[in-house]
């Protein structure tokens, strides 16, 4: 068990120091973004869906989210927490800066969940998507096709050419080991 947890320590390390190079890379030369937009656009479109619902505002605040991300990331200052944690931050401002403009327009007043978005959210946020991460391909795409996308059981077959009953399985197996390494990162 302790070889598991030292693996483990060593694999996020060695993932810590990747990302923080790719930063600097970017930070040097904006071209070098893309790798981060590659990197990150799943777990950034995932937080932000899950906020507003509709698939096309998830797209429109996503898109925004990278844009203010590459126009402040000279500014952007490492301090040993995810790179994902800040654009989850950026996501959540965004969020929130929409619905206060969407508000005033429409004299709705602001959902109180999206002005409770804090630090502990922001990283179990970027916590759970280093995990989906590092799920084994065919896990990964489940999930992803699943519940960032949205997809139906029934269209995740279709799309991977598996039946349902594989499809499910693959989630539960995915969703399992989700749970266990959350639950072990709380302890």
């Amino acid at each position: 068990m302790t070889a598991y947890f030292a693996e483990n320590w060593l694999k996020a390390r060695r993932q810590e120091t990747d990302e923080r190079l790719l930063v600097e890379a970017a930070q040097r030369d904006p071209r070098r973004f893309a790798e981060l937009y590659e990197l990150h656009f799943h777990r950034v479109y995932a937080y932000v869906v899950g906020r507003v619902g509709r698939r096309e505002e998830a797209e429109d605040v996503t898109s925004d989210v990278f844009h203010q991300a590459l126009a402040r990331l000279q500014s952007y200052e490492w301090r040993g927490v995810p790179f994902s944690a800040w654009l989850i931050r950026i996501a959540a401002n965004a969020i929130t800066d929409r619905w206060r403009r969407t508000s005033l327009e429409s004299d709705d007043p602001v959902p109180e969940d999206v002005e409770d978005t804090n630090a502990e959210d922001i990283e179990q946020c970027a916590a759970l998507s280093q995990l989906v991460h590092e799920l084994p391909e065919d896990q990964r795409r489940i999930v992803i096709l699943r519940f960032v996308e949205q997809k139906s059981i029934k269209e995740i077959a279709q799309e991977i050419r598996r039946t349902e009953g594989a499809v499910k399985q693959l989630q539960f197996r995915a969703l399992k080991k989700l749970r266990a390494q959350m639950e072990g990162a709380d302890a």
